[in-house]
Formats: structure tokens, sequence, C-alpha cells
């Protein structure tokens, strides 16, 4: 509206000049000259102000349609885009602010640790492309927990970037030791939620077969952790035959049990006796086959995809496939027992957008 207004004091400023320029000629070649030309720039500005009407209208109605298409959104598909755009925004904070942001996620704390509910999205430690990691404002933390002169909190244990819940920071160095040696020891109890894809067979169980990082050649080359079984079935006669062990493949044992079934899914409590590196998503993905919702790593073996989700999950998450690569992985450090001279109880529940897919997938425990 002002950009149209303004071109209309333009247009009368200009018409009356050219008014009195055609009054005042003598009505000979000046006059026949000037009424042409006066015709002219009034067509001109007559063309500018149906323009800036039209382009005025057109951005009116690509806001509103923008507004409408925002607000007719799912609220599923809303939530996806906000937890990315969440973590984005975690790696972008001031480290004073990230700070006191786990400050206020603290489960529980005494002399000796420091409970935390890591956020999603989160690294624990630094590397290509991480501006801010959980281990970078441990000095912070302690500051304001303590006081300006504390040391900075310790790592205990590590959780993935896309895993949320309990997670022990250690006061001092020697109590980051005695916790870390309770841990390689297996001293200290683990249990994860996780909501997978399909349902295991049989419904409880125990997974052990070793892990290894591989390379996986592709279009686009990347390495991956996979299971390296010390068993295998012999093409020719059917048999099993122990296979050759890998030097660099880890131990790794995890124990599973089913706790709700629905919409083409699985919530599972998994307890992992031992502590590869990606051990849960593994052994759940090429053990069991039921990649764990939101993993598209470990989906599939020879691409870098979105994970493909069943019609009758993308229609209870209200979900369309083109959009399924923001789901975020569905794995949850739901409690954590350990003993520091008393036995230390630490349960965390999921994180909201955990318990709504729970929710939408009626994976309920107690009906079950």
């Amino acid at each position: 509206m002002a950009a149209a207004s303004g071109g209309g004091r333009l247009w009368r400023r200009v018409a009356a000049g050219l008014g009195r320029a055609v009054r005042a000629g003598s009505g000979g070649r000046a006059a026949t000259a000037g009424a042409p030309r006066a015709e002219e720039l009034a067509e001109r500005l007559r063309a500018q102000r149906r323009q800036e009407r039209e382009v005025s209208g057109e951005r009116r109605r690509g806001l509103a349609l923008r507004a409408r298409d925002y607000s007719s959104q799912d609220p599923a598909q809303r939530r996806v885009r906000e937890l990315a755009l969440l973590s984005k925004q975690l790696q972008q904070v001031h480290p004073n602010v990230l700070a006191k942001v786990l400050k206020k996620e603290i489960l529980y704390q005494n002399e000796e640790i420091v409970v935390i509910n890591k956020p999603y999205g989160l690294p624990v430690h630094g590397g290509p492309g991480v501006k801010n990691c959980i281990t970078d404002v441990l000095p912070i933390l302690a500051k304001m927990l303590e006081n300006m002169k504390s040391e900075p909190l310790h790592l205990c244990h590590r959780l993935d970037k896309e895993t949320t819940g309990v997670m022990v920071l250690a006061r001092s160095k020697e109590a980051a030791e005695r916790i870390r040696l309770l841990f390689k020891t297996r001293q200290v109890e683990k249990i994860y939620w996780a909501i997978i894809l399909g349902e295991p067979e049989p419904a409880e169980g125990i997974v052990e077969i070793p892990i290894v990082e591989k390379e996986v050649q592709s279009h686009q080359s990347h390495y991956k952790m996979t299971l390296a079984p010390n068993y295998r079935l012999s093409p020719e006669e059917g048999k099993v035959v122990k296979t050759r062990r890998n030097r660099h493949a880890e131990s790794a044992v995890t124990r599973y049990r089913r706790l709700a079934s629905s919409s083409a899914c699985s919530l599972l409590e998994l307890q992992p006796i031992t502590g590869v590196k990606h051990q849960l998503r593994v052994h759940l993905a090429y053990g069991l086959g039921c990649p764990i919702l939101g993993d598209h790593k470990y989906s599939h073996w020879s691409k870098l995809a979105p994970q493909k989700l069943p019609a009758i999950t993308l229609r209870r998450l209200k979900l369309e496939q083109s959009k399924a690569r923001h789901l975020p992985l569905h794995l949850h450090a739901q409690r954590l027992s350990l003993r520091l001279g008393e036995w230390i109880d630490l349960v965390c529940e999921p994180p909201p957008f955990f318990q709504k897919t729970l929710k939408k997938l009626e994976l309920d425990i107690a009906k079950d």
C-alpha cells in the first residue's frame, strides 16, 4: 500500500507539471509534441502502479499460502522438523548457554557424581563439523554447580549423538576412574528402550555376535559397524561351520525383551552386557533384522539412504515416506544402576518425541 500511494503522488506531480507545460505552450508545434509525450509518461506510470499492485497482491497471497501450509501440516511432521532444528541450534549456541541447558537436565547429584538427561542430537565428543559437545562445556557446568575454582566434571561413559537418557558425570578424577572400572568390569546395569521396525523372533532372548568396523564400498564409500559371526552355514552341505575369527572383532552381547507390539513396530527393553560402539543398533538391525525406528545408517548395508517404513507405520505417524529422512533415532537410555558405597538406581523418562511416537503407534506396555 505504501508503494502504491507513493506512486499515486508521483503521478499527480508529473501530470500537474505536464499540464502546466502544455498550457504554457503557444498552441503550435510545442503543444502538439508535448501532448503525446505526456500521454506516454502517464501510461507508463499507470502500468507501474498496476505492476506494483500485482506484486503486492502476489506477496500477500504467498504469505497466506505458506501460513496455511504450515498450519495444515501434520503435528508429527512439525515435531520432526522442530527436533532437527533443535539439534542445529545446540551446535550454534554459546557454550555458556549449552551448559545452562545441561544444568536444567540434571536428574541426580551427590558429592561424587552428577547425572544428566542427555538431550537428543548433542554429541559427547568433538569431531569434524562439531562446534559444541558435552566434553567442551564440562568445566563451565562444574563452575555453575560449585564455584569458579571447582575442577571440571569428568566423563564416565558415552552415548551416541542421537541417543537420549541417563548419563553419569564424575566430580573428581578419582571418582571417574572408579566408575569407568565399574563399566569395564560390567558392574553397571544399563537398560535402554528402543522402538524398532518389526517384531523380534523370539520375543525375548540374547544376541551374542562379535562386531567389527568395515568399509562399505558403494557410490558413497563409508564405514559401518557390522557383525562378524563365529559360525556360518556351509552352502554345500547346509551344516553349521565354525569360521576363522576376525582379529579386529570385539565380543558383543545384548539381552532383549519385547514390551509391546503394534503398527508393524515393537518397543524393546535392551540390556547391553558389553559396550561395543553402536552395539544395540547393529545387533537389532543385522542380528534380529529389526532396525531401530529412525536409524537411517543401519537400515541398509550397501547404501546411505532414508529408512523405508511400512505403510501402516507411516499412516499411524501421519508421515510421508519422503519426510522419513528427518525421523529421529528412537533409542533411549532409560535406566542405570551402580554401586558407589550404596546402590544408586537412576531412571529417566523418554523425551516427548519418543512418548508421542509410542502413543501414535499404540505401543501400550500395559495392554501387551
